[in-house]
């Protein structure tokens, strides 16, 4: 385990450095509002696909959206799931050949098409009563969701008020996850959850990572479980997981301080998601 770590952070820091001489992949980034790429019948091909969830948004405190880390961090975590993974991952048919990510609605029947969802900001999220059903079906009938980068009590009471409306707590009750799980060690073994800052935060900061001083101190990972005990929807609370995929390319310092930490919690939990 620790030689397939120490080979993924020399791979991680090529390909890191290849990608910040030639540019941010497509130019786009979550935070100036990049348009959602929706899916057609023919991106369903059989591949995996990033699939990122399309919701409304509530004001909430440091709230930025459902396109938060979008798609940089969707197309840098596809490129890695296909190195480092024997997952066939979809490819757009234009001449870069990026990974094909896609952008689904609770309330798209394509939503099924996705065995992996994830949704950034989730304490933004506002649910309508359609929402709530089709997340619902989605999750009851084998689907996984992902939660990621919401900071301190208030994000998360707002995302666990909104996901209650799809998955009741008496029935469907929020649960820690500790290391014990499976999850931990799909792939690569995790001790702990990272808390990851967002790049800005930390370099103005001077490095700190908890993005809210002591109400986010605490990186932690949760969970909504099916009656089987399979995850349907993980919550990384405290830590931005996604901008060490997003970011990997900007900083040197940043990359090995984030990512190779960043993308073992992905892939494990990826690789849950299409074996449980």
């Amino acid at each position: 385990m620790k030689r397939l770590l120490s080979l993924f952070v020399l791979c991680s820091l090529f390909f890191s450095v290849a990608e910040a001489q030639r540019g941010f992949r497509g130019g786009w980034g979550g935070e100036v509002g990049a348009p959602p790429k929706f899916p057609t019948i023919a991106d369903f091909d059989g591949s995996w696909h990033f699939c990122r969830l399309n919701r409304s948004v509530r004001s909430q405190q440091r709230g930025l959206g459902w396109g938060t880390d979008y798609p940089n961090a969707d197309i840098n975590f596809s490129i890695r799931l296909s190195e480092l993974t024997k997952t066939q991952v979809g490819i757009q048919g234009n001449h870069e050949r990026d990974p094909n990510h896609l952008v689904v609605r609770p309330t798209d029947p394509d939503l099924f098409m996705c065995p992996f969802v994830m949704a950034s900001d989730p304490g933004s999220a506002g649910f309508s009563p359609e929402d709530a059903a089709g997340l619902r079906n989605y999750l009851l009938k084998g689907g996984f969701l992902w939660v990621d980068d919401f900071w301190g009590p208030w994000a998360w009471e707002a995302f666990i008020d909104e996901i209650a409306k799809a998955l009741p707590p008496g029935e469907y009750p929020v649960k820690e996850i500790t290391a014990e799980h499976p999850i931990y060690r799909m792939l690569f073994p995790v001790s702990k959850i990272p808390q990851v800052p967002s790049m800005q935060f930390w370099r103005m900061s001077g490095g700190a990572t908890s993005e809210m001083e002591e109400y986010s101190s605490n990186a932690h990972m949760a969970a909504i479980l099916d009656k089987q005990g399979r995850i349907m929807v993980l919550m990384t609370h405290n830590t931005d997981i996604a901008d060490s995929w997003e970011r990997e390319g900007d900083d040197p310092e940043f990359f090995f301080n984030f990512s190779p930490n960043g993308y073992a919690v992905g892939l494990n939990a990826v690789l849950y998601s299409m074996s449980h």
